[in-house]
């Protein structure tokens, strides 16, 4: 993959929980973060129940989409914990109690003096020759199996899961981007701007609605590009569109 490749990764986050409410995804933000200062464009989230079908069919469409796939949650030791299964299927391979993660979580219960019971062993499953995602939090590791990469659901094993995956792909090139305070509402910017998108395609021009006791009502324009040059051209033009309109029209407050 060369560096001036643009990299995408799709999220899948897995758990009735989720879509419930009564657990606040942390995961996602988390993710865009670190793969944001990775280089690598985070393009498509998925929520989806603890049903295998569900599972199967998004993770299906998101890995042949994306270069890379993350997915969040069910890889636990009780009944509900269906993602080792539900990957498995999605790559017609065998789910395993893998003989290495029996060993990992063996010595780790028994180090405690806890019984390795077979709930607890379930958190050894994964698809056949799947390679193992280190877990420095509470040992049960992840898996990765081709560009699709399985981790916890819990937010801090998650990162720390997270931490030693992304150190090991090929970074893209570093979006980078310029805010520009508007003073404009956005129905009065929306045509303007559209053409100053439209005539830099290699950029992406977000426009965001703030307001603040200093500044009060005002629009944050934000241009994002992976070139420089091109970062450049497209934000003077939106700073000469803004210029534009302060001088054939007053400042608008919505």
């Amino acid at each position: 993959m060369s560096h001036s490749e643009i990299v995408t990764a799709a999220m899948l986050a897995i758990g009735d929980e989720l879509l419930s409410g009564r657990t606040k995804d942390k995961n996602v933000g988390h993710l865009a973060e670190v793969l944001t200062l990775a280089g690598i464009d985070l393009k498509e989230v998925r929520i989806v129940a603890d049903d295998e079908e569900a599972i199967v069919e998004a993770l299906n469409a998101l890995r042949s989409r994306y270069h890379y796939v993350f997915t969040s949650g069910g890889i636990g030791p009780t009944h509900d914990d269906i993602t080792a299964d539900a990957i498995s299927k999605a790559f017609g391979l065998p789910c395993v109690h893998d003989e290495k993660a029996m060993e990992l979580l063996g010595e780790m219960y028994a180090r405690r003096n806890m019984e390795f019971s077979e709930a607890r062993q379930r958190m050894a499953r994964m698809p056949k020759g799947a390679a193992h995602i280190p877990n420095a939090v509470s040992t049960a590791p992840g898996f990765q199996v081709e560009n699709v990469y399985v981790m916890a659901g819990v937010p801090q094993v998650f990162q720390a899961m997270l931490e030693v995956v992304i150190k090991t792909l090929p970074a893209g090139k570093r979006i980078l981007s310029r805010a520009i305070s508007c003073p404009f509402g956005e129905g009065d910017i929306g045509t303007p701007l559209g053409e100053v998108q439209k005539a830099h395609p290699e950029t992406s021009i977000g426009s965001y609605p703030r307001y603040d006791e200093m500044k009060g009502f005002h629009v944050e324009l934000v241009v994002r590009a992976r070139d420089e040059a091109v970062l450049n051209a497209a934000a003077a033009d939106v700073e000469a569109m803004i210029a534009t309109l302060k001088a054939s029209r007053p400042v608008l407050e919505a």
